[in-house]
C-alpha cells in the first residue's frame, strides 16, 4: 500500500471517528444484588449466598443523517461470565470481562435489527414463561427444576429483529447461523398483539437441532390480562422430537399490585411427557420497592422433577437489588 493510500484511510477514519464522536449520545447504568437461596437440601448452594453486578454502557447516533440510529451496549460483568451451553447458558467465573453486547439499527417505523455477539435472544428464548410474577418462576430456584423449560435456543452471534405496528401488532424474527453452537441454522419468529388495553397474546415457534439428526420443533402461546391492580395469565408451550417423546408445559400465573411499591403473585408450571409422572412446580413470590432498593421474595414447591416420581423439592430465594 502507498502512502497516498494509507493517508487517504487514516483521514477517512479520523473522519468517521469524529463524526460519531460529535453525534453519539452516551450512557451509563449499573446494578448490584445479594441472593441468598436456600431450602433446598438435595442441592448444593455452597453457604447461599452469591453476588450480582453490571454496569452497562450504551451509547447511540445517527447513521449520516439518513434516518437509522446505531446503537451499541456493553455490560461489564466483574464476577461471571456466561458461556453458551446448547439452548441455556452456564456460568464460568472471571474477572474483567464484557458479559452482553450488541449493536441495534434503528430503521425507524421499518423496525429494529439487533445483531448480539452474546446475550442475544429470538422470540423463543425471550418468551420461555412470560406469566405475571412478583419475583420468579415456579421453575427457578429449585436445582433440575429447569431442565424441561421449553425455550428455543439463544447463542452468541445472533441476529433479532423487531417490528412494532401501531395497530399493536409486533413481530420477532430470530437467526443464528450453524456453526459450533448449532449443527443447523436455528430461525425462530413469533408475533404478540396487544392493540385491545390491559390484552396481550402472543405465538411463536421455532426448530432447534443443536446437534445433527436431533430435531425439535417448539411453539408457544400466552395470554395476559391486566385488570385494575391484578394481572393474570395462562402459558402452554410444545416441543415436539422426532426421536424421542414430546413434552408439553402448561403455566399459569396471578400477581397482584398492592401500591406503588409492594406486589404479590403466585404461580404454577406443570410439565407432561407421554408415559412419565407430571413435574408440577408452584411459587409465591412478594417484591417491594423503595426508590433504587428492591426486595423480592419467593418459595417454591416442585413435585416430580424430571418426572421422577417422589424427587420432590421445596426453595426459597431472597434477593436485595440496587439499581444506579
Amino acid at each position: 500500500m502507498n502512502k497516498y493510500t494509507k493517508i487517504g484511510l487514516t483521514a477517512l477514519a479520523g473522519s468517521l471517528v469524529a463524526g460519531s464522536v460529535s453525534a453519539a449520545e452516551m450512557s451509563a447504568s449499573g446494578s448490584a444484588s445479594m441472593t441468598f437461596t436456600g431450602g433446598d437440601e438435595k442441592a448444593n448452594h455452597g453457604n447461599g449466598w452469591t453476588m450480582g453486578d453490571s454496569v452497562t454502557f450504551s451509547a447511540s447516533g445517527d447513521v449520516n443523517d439518513i434516518g437509522i440510529t446505531l446503537s451499541i451496549e456493553l455490560d461489564g460483568d466483574a464476577q461471571s461470565k456466561k458461556t453458551n451451553s446448547g439452548s441455556s447458558y452456564s456460568s464460568t467465573t472471571g474477572s474483567n470481562v464484557v458479559d452482553s453486547h450488541s449493536i441495534a439499527l434503528d430503521f425507524g417505523d421499518a423496525g429494529t435489527l439487533t445483531f448480539a455477539g452474546h446475550g442475544g435472544d429470538g422470540f423463543m428464548s425471550a418468551n420461555d414463561d412470560v406469566m405475571p410474577t412478583a419475583s420468579e418462576e415456579p421453575w427457578d430456584v429449585v436445582s433440575g427444576a429447569d431442565g424441561l423449560v421449553i425455550n428455543g435456543f439463544s447463542g452468541d452471534n445472533m441476529f433479532t429483529y423487531k417490528y412494532s405496528h401501531d395497530s399493536g401488532v409486533n413481530l420477532t424474527v430470530g437467526y443464528i447461523n450453524a456453526g459450533t453452537v448449532t449443527a443447523v441454522s436455528y430461525t425462530d419468529y413469533g408475533i404478540t398483539y396487544t392493540g385491545i388495553d390491559g390484552l396481550t397474546l402472543g405465538y411463536g415457534e421455532g426448530d432447534v437441532e443443536s446437534t445433527a439428526g436431533t430435531k425439535t420443533a417448539e411453539n408457544t402461546m400466552f395470554a395476559k390480562y391486566t385488570i385494575g391492580s391484578a394481572t393474570v395469565g395462562m402459558q402452554i408451550s410444545e416441543n415436539n422430537k422426532e426421536s424421542a417423546s414430546d413434552v408439553e408445559t402448561t403455566g399459569v400465573g396471578i400477581s397482584y399490585q398492592v401500591n406503588d411499591d409492594l406486589a404479590i403473585s403466585y404461580g404454577s408450571n406443570t410439565v407432561e411427557t407421554v408415559g412419565s409422572t407430571d413435574q408440577e412446580a408452584s411459587a409465591i413470590g412478594v417484591s417491594y420497592t423503595m426508590g433504587s432498593l428492591g426486595l423480592g421474595l419467593s418459595m417454591h414447591q416442585v413435585d416430580n422433577i424430571g418426572h421422577t416420581a417422589t424427587n420432590d423439592r421445596e426453595g426459597y430465594q431472597l434477593t436485595v437489588a440496587f439499581a444506579f
